[in-house]
């Protein structure tokens, strides 16, 4: 193109050079005379050259009109993502890719092709399964086989109406998908509905229409104001269900929580009793054993006093066996009366009134004195 328009602007300059010399001549070898209703030149008495000069500019002129005439228009420049399918009187001949050709522009004819992707946004509306309708917004994308640009050109004669036959298609198989789903099912399932409407189209624009679609979108589905405040009032509902729902289903928990922590509760202050219950009786076992054990350790005491008592009255100690506290006696009350065995048990009795006396003396008695009873060793005799 860049080459048809440089030849072009050099051919008028020259064809205007040419006229102009030709004017130039014709002004110095005659004048323009009218006669008989026509413009004729008359020469005059003027030198050769101007009349040479005066064909020349003429010839020049013409030949450079023809030039420009023939030589810059056929001249055909194919640009990068393009295909132009080369026609000789109608016929179709061949087929150029990017570059620059020379054919005569008279005789040969290029067709354009643009063989980037091309983008058709689509604009319809269509009726769902039950009835409600909808105003639909598409994008297709597809690209011509530039290996069967010539069919394109013989079967759909432009690009212009090959789209149009695309976008015819995508939007009949679009309603096809569509009208098998429900106005609710469409919303709720878009996302599933456009790749279905890709694949159906794929399948649809064959072979036949010599291209390839990259990409078939479900843009944007509007439905009628009534049906979607119909929707919305639907969906605040839900809402609302799923509200409620919430709320009885945080009051169960809460309510179990609270069960549950009751009942930990009452478990750990059950454990607790249990385990005071449990150190009672322990302190209770405790303290028996204990008090048996002074039982035991005081009846030893007794009895090993009862046995000292005994050897100091004169009474026989005989050892009579063995157990954990030590060696075990007993008296011999061999040849004893009663008499001198109640000594025994007298005696005890006075160190125990001596183990708890104070020393002190009644403030208050009755009559003129006091008496004190000692027990003497057997055989003495008692005195006030």
């Amino acid at each position: 193109m860049v080459i048809g328009v440089t030849l072009g602007i050099l051919f008028a300059a020259l064809m205007a050079a040419g006229a102009v010399v030709f004017c130039i001549a014709t002004k110095k070898t005659g004048k323009l005379v009218r006669a008989g209703g026509k413009t004729m030149v008359r020469d005059g008495d003027v030198k050769p050259f101007w009349k040479i000069a005066r064909w020349v500019g003429l010839g020049v002129g013409a030949l450079f009109a023809l030039l420009l005439f023939f030589i810059p228009g056929s001249f055909h420049t194919v640009d990068a993502g393009e295909i132009a399918v080369v026609k000789h009187l109608g016929e179709i001949r061949d087929v150029r890719t990017a570059g620059t050709y020379f054919d005569f522009w008279i005789t040969e004819k290029y067709d354009i092709y643009d063989a980037k992707v091309q983008t058709l946004d689509i604009r319809d509306n269509a009726y769902s399964k039950d009835a409600q309708t909808m105003d639909l917004t598409m994008t297709v994308q597809y690209q011509i086989d530039t290996g069967k640009v010539k069919q394109i050109a013989t079967t759909y004669g432009s690009l212009e109406a090959l789209s149009a036959k695309i976008s015819s298609v995508s939007i009949e198989r679009t309603k096809s998908v569509l009208s098998s789903y429900s106005a609710m099912e469409i919303i709720e399932t878009r996302a599933s509905i456009s790749p279905q409407v890709e694949q159906t189209i794929k399948g649809a624009i064959s072979e036949s229409y010599y291209v390839s679609i990259n990409t078939a979108v479900l843009t944007n589905i509007d439905f009628s104001d009534a049906f979607e405040q119909t929707v919305e009032q639907k969906m605040i509902a839900e809402q609302e269900q799923l509200k409620a729902q919430y709320e009885a289903e945080k009051a169960k928990i809460e309510a179990e929580a609270k069960a549950n922590v009751a009942r930990i509760q009452a478990e750990a202050e059950l454990a607790v009793a249990k385990l005071a219950a449990e150190a009672r009786i322990a302190a209770a076992e405790g303290d028996a054993k204990a008090q048996i054990a002074i039982a035991k350790a005081e009846a030893r005491a007794t009895k090993l006093k009862s046995l000292e008592v005994a050897r100091m009255l004169g009474f026989e100690i005989v050892k009579v066996g063995e157990s954990e506290d030590g060696d075990e006696y007993e008296i011999n009350f061999d040849g004893k009366s009663e008499a001198e065995i109640a000594v025994i048990a007298e005696y005890l009795k006075y160190l125990e009134y001596l183990a708890k006396w104070n020393g002190e003396l009644p403030d208050v008695v009755a009559g003129d004195s006091i008496s004190i009873f000692i027990p003497a060793a057997p055989g003495a005799s008692e005195e006030p």
